[in-house]
């Protein structure tokens, strides 16, 4: 049985100069990262800049080539990676999943960490309630009892979440939760992520993104990824700066922000006449 250690000033999760090399191919280059307890972060920058892929290494599901890795107090390497998975909810919305299974069912099987059950498996009530309370949380009690199969894409990626939390993990990774919403499918998604820090404060989030309209108003901390570096990570203000910004995505951008949320826009320089 897999002791969670105490949350100390290292954070509950931890990069050191991380690399990652796949087929002699650098995918991360001297990474580091520290996500504290409570943290919300964002992990933003262009395609194969390497966001999932550090995404995947604090979720404990894959090694780095060389640095170190330190997932809820255990170094990686040091610890069965399956043992963290419990306390580690990962959110993938693209997931392929198929199952004739509701709603309410898929949510419950977060408890076992497989959309099939062992035999002979049945939730206990207090699970099915607090599969319930998530439900609601994330805006789906209409939809409890509905097939899996007649849910928007908004609605999967929002179950994902509630089934994710049904553990009570210590960190929620969300990979591109956004990826194919339509506007109001997006909005929907954002309003119930911005409900999570109330309903769990100790909980540490960690959001990969390519657009800062994505971004709930919670979000605390974020770091900038290029080419497989870290250009900046810290607190939110400091490192999402229109300068900064336009040196990861290599566009001159102008950022602003009203009421949390991020509006970004090109900058064009006006040439003299």
């Amino acid at each position: 049985m897999l002791t969670v250690r105490p949350v100390t000033d290292t954070g509950v999760l931890r990069a050191d100069a991380v690399d990652v090399v796949r087929d002699g191919t650098p995918i991360l280059a001297g990474v580091s990262v520290t996500v504290g307890a409570g943290q919300h972060w964002a992990l933003l920058g262009p395609n194969g800049a390497g966001k999932s892929t550090l995404l995947s290494l604090l979720g404990a599901r894959q090694h780095p080539t060389r640095g170190t890795v330190h997932v809820l107090g255990h170094q990686l390497g040091r610890v069965d990676m399956r043992e963290l998975h419990q306390h580690v909810g990962h959110v993938n919305p693209r997931h392929p999943l198929r199952t004739p299974l509701t709603v309410r069912q898929v949510v419950v099987t977060g408890v076992t960490g497989s959309v099939e059950p062992p035999p002979r498996w049945a939730p206990t009530s207090q699970q099915e309630h607090e599969a319930d309370q998530l439900i609601k949380l994330l805006g789906l009690a209409h939809r409890a009892a509905a097939r899996w199969t007649t849910l928007s894409q908004g609605e999967r990626g929002r179950a994902l979440i509630a089934r994710a939390l049904l553990p009570q993990p210590r960190v929620l990774l969300l990979d591109e939760p956004a990826t194919g919403l339509d506007l109001a499918g997006r909005e929907q998604l954002i309003e119930h992520l911005e409900g999570l820090p109330a309903a769990y404060p100790g909980l540490a989030t960690v959001l990969v993104t390519h657009h800062l309209e994505e971004l709930p108003s919670t979000v605390t901390h974020a770091a900038l990824l290029r080419d497989g570096r870290c250009l900046a990570a810290g607190p939110v203000d400091g490192v999402l700066t229109s300068d900064r910004v336009s040196m990861c995505f290599d566009h001159p951008v102008q950022l602003s922000r009203s009421r949390g949320r991020w509006t970004v826009r090109t900058h064009r320089t006006r040439v003299a006449p």
